[in-house]
């Protein structure tokens, strides 16, 4: 008995170290291409080529620290860096909060209101996600053409106001979080469809709002077709397109290119890692009951 017990808490510490080594890899997989992506926004174009991470010299650790330089970022602010942020930030956060909005309604509705056609617009959603979002530009920009919405930030944010895969989400989320029977005890209390979503279901389901706002901030700062689509102003475009224009035809300024990059994934990661917990939760909180 002793001796099994022995063997189990052997193999239990081999398995604890595998899987801290499977950990580890993965991290150092992420963390090294942020490390040299933070060298090289630092080292000047001809010592892009010539050191895997920082200049190699004679000072501390040595590294050259003499040569590195900070150029790139001021270079960045005088092309207008701040103003490409500012858009982003705004862009990514009003689409985010009204996406989240029409989604959570939307899939309060398909969950536990009773109407006609309700199995139909459940399948209409599910077949929305199918469809991929590049095939919906030429149809879209044509509406947009139509509706005088072009070259606007409305042209970018109400395309995205209701995403069927949030709708989805939210509908599995409403589903194993907000019994029936609470809402039927509101109704007896005289609450509306609208009052219940707003004080008990949306509540109910509110880890599922943390993720998908976060889902939904970070695509819309990482899109780079749809704004190239929409805008035609160089000035109002996002941080995406604006870092993308940095790349030269006949001659690349990689610190440049590399520093711009910086820029447009350091609100990503603080975002990420502010939110992290919340995020898991959220994604988690739907997937028992469909």
């Amino acid at each position: 008995m002793i001796r099994q017990q022995a063997q189990s808490a052997d193999s239990g510490r081999i398995g604890g170290a595998l899987v801290h080594a499977v950990l580890l890899a993965s991290a150092a997989l992420i963390i090294i291409p942020l490390i040299w992506l933070v060298c090289a926004s630092l080292k000047r174009n001809e010592d892009f080529f010539t050191s895997r991470f920082l200049p190699a010299g004679s000072g501390f650790l040595g590294v050259a620290w003499e040569r590195l330089t900070l150029d790139h970022f001021r270079s960045l602010a005088q092309l207008g860096i701040g103003r490409a942020a500012l858009i982003s930030v705004f862009l990514a956060s009003v689409t985010a909060v009204v996406a989240t909005m029409a989604a959570a309604m939307g899939g309060f509705a398909l969950a536990r209101l009773r109407f006609p056609g309700r199995r139909l617009a459940e399948s209409l959603v599910l077949a929305a996600i199918i469809i991929p979002p590049t095939l919906l530009l030429a149809p879209g920009y044509q509406l947009l053409f139509q509706l005088g919405l072009l070259d606007t930030m409305a042209g970018l944010i109400l395309p995205a106001a209701a995403p069927a895969f949030g709708v989805y989400l939210f509908r599995q989320a409403t589903l194993s979080s907000v019994p029936p029977q609470l809402l039927e005890a509101a109704r007896i209390d005289g609450c509306g469809d609208i009052s219940a979503f707003f004080k008990i279901a949306l509540p109910l389901v509110m880890p599922m709002v943390s993720a998908f706002l976060m889902i939904t901030f970070l695509g819309t700062w990482n899109n780079f077709l749809t704004p190239q689509v929409v805008l035609q102003t160089p000035s109002n475009f996002p941080l995406a397109v604006t870092v993308a224009q940095l790349r030269g035809v006949y001659y690349q300024e990689y610190g440049l290119l590399m520093a711009g990059t910086l820029v447009s994934i350091a609100p990503l990661l603080l975002l990420f890692l502010l939110l992290q917990r919340d995020f898991i939760s959220g994604l988690t909180s739907g997937a028992v009951k469909g």
